[in-house]
């Protein structure tokens, strides 16, 4: 028997092996115009038979014209990468933030991803802010070569930044006509970009402008001290607090946070920095019962740098800030009867997986085939969070506030289109990148183009929050404008905050005034 399990273990292995050098060989090799011509057309085919709202915010004429237009560029052969700098500006004039090609590139060995988390990160290393094309680092996190926050990077590897951040910039797709969202994403993706068109190089200088004096580094990547490793292994192990908080082993960071701000326990503040779903029951029910027996007063809830996640947990936390009935969001569309069945159930699974998967198929079978039903001419995905729910038992009673930027987006959208709507919060801070009036996701169809072998996942479900629509095409718009800088970031300034806090004060004195008199 455990001579059954090391000869599948050995040929899993050869075939993972195999795998990698057969998709690296596929990733340098050109592919015949016409053949790109063909994904161009599966491409398009694809997103208009499963996307449900793909006109939105371009017209079906101008769309045509756009995805025809890029094909007529095309007349020499393209390594993948290549043509995905041609066909992704085109997805992303959808602009539906869902909806974008996964950018190709190498993979590497079980063995070199050994060597790579001995390693230190060359260029994770630092935090980063995108203002226009300019590329500066607000934060160092290892004192490396002394690199002062508030740097800007001019080039890398003597290529100058504004090269890469105007040519990364054409890929990113956003929901509707927001103009907030791109800056986010950019200095988050920027070196993922990077890296995809590089590869995992050990070496870089980079040129750099600090206090008008230009100054040349040369990054590496270091190896890991036993202590660093040693740290690395305490984090990965998950205790009950680490479960709970959704702790965050890559950055040593907690995803969900929930304090008191001030020492009488009035003014108390749930930070999410992802909607991932994971023990977010257990994470409310605690934060909201201390907060109802402290009986605190206001309420601030942080989702900026959010982009979205589980609409599950949304759903839940909703329930902890209404004190009545509540519909979340919207009957839920999708194009056909068939369209939860697009998911591509097998997608990556190896021999054991596709195995137990076709026992169990049977059962996803039935399960989404009757999860649709059709009314008015339209298909409709049958969601919990369409249905009507009560509040808990430890709803919030008092005031609430929400802060909001450009990185709110997807499930945090939602979440503050609803909340804005219903008059349930004050948001504060500047419009999401998310769309006010719902998004499509939900779940995915995972495309592969035939010749390019790119990826293209494709969003099925239409969700919009249970509200009157604005019709803006843009992100949910907060209620007090309050933009924060470089500068704030880099001296740990949060004006967003303060100008809550300071409200809450003023509020206060006059209750103290009034009830003085």
């Amino acid at each position: 028997m455990q001579k059954n399990y090391f000869v599948i273990f050995l040929l899993l292995l050869i075939t993972s092996c195999a795998s990698v050098r057969k998709h690296n060989e596929q990733q340098t090799a050109c592919i015949p115009p016409e053949k790109l011509r063909e994904d161009v057309d599966f491409a398009y085919s694809k997103i208009k038979e499963m996307h449900p709202d793909l006109y939105l915010y371009i017209s079906k004429q101008d769309l045509d014209k756009k995805f025809d237009s890029v094909k007529t560029t095309i007349q020499d052969p393209l390594t993948p990468l290549q043509f995905y700098f041609k066909l992704q500006p085109v997805i992303s004039d959808i602009r539906e933030g869902h909806l974008s090609l996964r950018i190709p590139s190498k993979r590497i060995t079980k063995k070199e991803i050994k060597d790579l988390e001995n390693k230190k990160g060359m260029f994770s290393r630092f935090e980063y802010y995108i203002k226009d094309n300019r590329l500066f680092i607000i934060r160092n996190k290892d004192s490396i070569e002394n690199i002062k926050p508030g740097t800007e990077i001019i080039s890398i590897d003597h290529v100058p930044v504004s090269y890469y951040t105007k040519r990364y910039r054409k890929l990113i797709s956003s929901d509707g006509f927001n103009t907030t969202f791109a800056p986010y994403f950019l200095k988050d993706l920027f070196f993922s970009y990077y890296v995809a068109e590089k590869g995992y190089e050990n070496k870089a200088t980079i040129e750099t402008l600090y206090n008008g004096k230009k100054k040349e580094y040369n990054l590496t990547r270091e190896s890991k001290s036993e202590a660093d490793l040693k740290r690395d292994k305490e984090n990965k192990k998950l205790t009950k607090e680490k479960k709970i908080n959704d702790y965050i082993a890559f950055n040593d960071s907690y995803n969900r946070n929930f304090r008191f701000l001030d020492s009488d326990s009035t003014i108390a503040y749930i930070k999410v920095k992802s909607f991932s779903g994971d023990y977010s029951a257990k994470f409310y029910k605690n934060a909201f019962e201390k907060i109802k027996n402290t009986e605190a007063s206001y309420l601030i809830i942080d989702v900026r740098n959010n982009y979205g996640g589980s609409l599950e947990e949304i759903h839940k936390l909703y329930s902890y800030l209404t004190s009545e009935p509540y519909i979340l969001i919207k009957p839920s569309q999708v194009n056909s009867a068939t369209t939860p069945l697009k998911t591509n159930y097998f997608r990556k699974s190896n021999l054991l997986q596709y195995t137990f998967k076709t026992f169990t198929y049977p059962a996803f079978f039935f399960a989404q085939t009757f999860s649709t039903y059709k009314k008015d001419g339209k298909f409709y995905y049958k969601i919990k969070a369409d249905k009507l729910a009560k509040p808990d038992k430890n709803s919030f009673k008092g005031k609430i506030f929400v802060l909001i930027n450009g990185a709110s987006f997807s499930a945090s959208s939602i979440l503050t289109s609803k909340l804005k709507n219903d008059k349930k919060a004050i948001l504060v801070g500047e419009e999401t990148g998310g769309a006010n009036d719902g998004t499509v996701a939900g779940f995915y169809s995972y495309q592969i183009l035939p010749n390019s072998k790119i990826d293209l996942p494709i969003g099925l479900v239409l969700v919009q929050p249970d509200i009157d629509f604005t019709h803006t095409k843009k992100g949910v718009l907060p209620d007090v404008v309050i933009k924060e800088t470089m500068e704030d970031i880099i001296h740990k300034r949060d004006p967003q905050l303060n100008w809550i806090l300071t409200e809450i004060k003023n509020e206060k004195a006059k209750n103290k005034k009034y009830l003085m008199h």
